[in-house]
């Protein structure tokens, strides 16, 4: 039972790499399309552009969001995801946090970017709607991470001052999301991102996973007004 009472309002929080363990997955699609629309591309650069932007993934990878081979890549992407879906997985402890916040009175906001065809499958995967009461998807803004659109959507849709809210996120890009909208940040390394890019980025603490950061969640920025770094 919760012990002392939160300094936040809301925690708007990531999906992919962040409740389920997805990145590798977006991995794996994402290079087999570009290999199949013939423009091959290492899979290290593509889980460096995970949870960017799709627009801004496909102009960093290929040079274009708007070539032919950038459409193909796309759909073909959304294919191979949508087949892989059986090998998508929730990351240990990510129900169990969802849980806790909301018994602490804290809105529980997913604040994710992913198209609704992708957050159907999350949402029905994570089984969390008991203790979510907001959600946005990528048709809720023009421009996706690193811009501020989402996180701005999110907090307008929870009722709650950027001050009073934390991101949680496991890439660069939902730091630099949150950093932009004026949000706290909490990385979480479940999604391949140093614990050092992470901070570097401007998360003012850091855990392994949802498990690791509900062990310690008396002792993390939710409780605390201060920097941290665990």
């Amino acid at each position: 039972m919760p012990v002392s009472k939160p300094t936040v309002d809301a925690v708007l929080l990531d999906i992919d790499g962040t409740l389920v363990d997805s990145n590798y997955v977006h991995v794996d699609a994402w290079s087999r399309a570009f290999r199949e629309a013939g423009g091959s591309v290492p899979s290290w650069r593509v889980h460096r552009c995970i949870g960017m932007d799709g627009s801004k993934l496909l102009e960093t990878l290929v040079g274009s969001s708007n070539s032919a081979l950038a459409h193909e890549a796309k759909t073909l992407h959304g294919e191979y995801y949508a087949a892989a879906s059986a090998d998508l997985e929730v990351l240990p402890g990510a129900r169990e946090l969802l849980a806790d916040l909301n018994s602490r009175g804290i809105t529980v906001v997913l604040a994710t970017s992913a198209p609704e065809s992708e957050l159907s499958t999350l949402r029905d995967l994570l089984d969390v709607e008991d203790s979510v009461a907001v959600v946005t998807s990528g048709e809720d803004a023009d421009v996706a991470k690193p811009e501020p659109d989402i996180v701005a959507v999110a907090l307008e849709r929870g009722g709650v001052e950027a001050s009073k809210a934390v991101m949680v996120g496991d890439s660069v890009w939902d730091i630099e999301s949150a950093g932009r909208a004026g949000v706290r940040a909490i990385g979480v390394r479940s999604g391949g991102i140093s614990r050092g890019e992470l901070l570097d980025a401007g998360a003012v603490a850091v855990f392994d996973d949802p498990a690791d950061l509900l062990a310690h969640i008396e002792d993390s920025p939710f409780y605390s007004d201060e920097k941290a770094s665990a």
